[in-house]
């Protein structure tokens, strides 16, 4: 069976890295800190479970680069209310990658 082609729309996994992970917590640690939510002000920030360096998470392809490359822009979202923007991604499996799902 033929490798699928990275195409807008299409979903795949990615792998955040320590750089990225840090990020994250770091937005929703800012937003449980200003109060904002427990001040019921309707503010709608960075909410939702730690992420670590290694963790998975489903992503939508919204730019492909290069064919040669195969470099990626992808939409990836997190186990909360916001989604993290992965620019320029190789596929591969070490932290900062895609890959396609597996198939069952």
């Amino acid at each position: 069976m033929s490798q699928p082609t990275p195409a807008i729309g299409r979903i795949v996994h990615y792998r955040l890295s320590q750089h990225e992970a840090d990020a994250v917590n770091r937005r929703r640690q800012d937003f449980r800190e200003s109060g904002s939510a427990a001040a019921r002000t309707g503010f709608v920030g960075h909410f939702g479970n730690r992420v670590e360096e290694g963790d998975v998470f489903p992503a939508v392809i919204v730019r492909v680069w290069s064919e040669s490359t195969v470099t990626i822009n992808a939409q990836v979202f997190l186990d909360g209310t916001d989604v993290l923007w992965a620019t320029s991604r190789a596929e591969g499996s070490k932290p900062g990658t895609w890959a396609w799902p597996e198939r069952v």
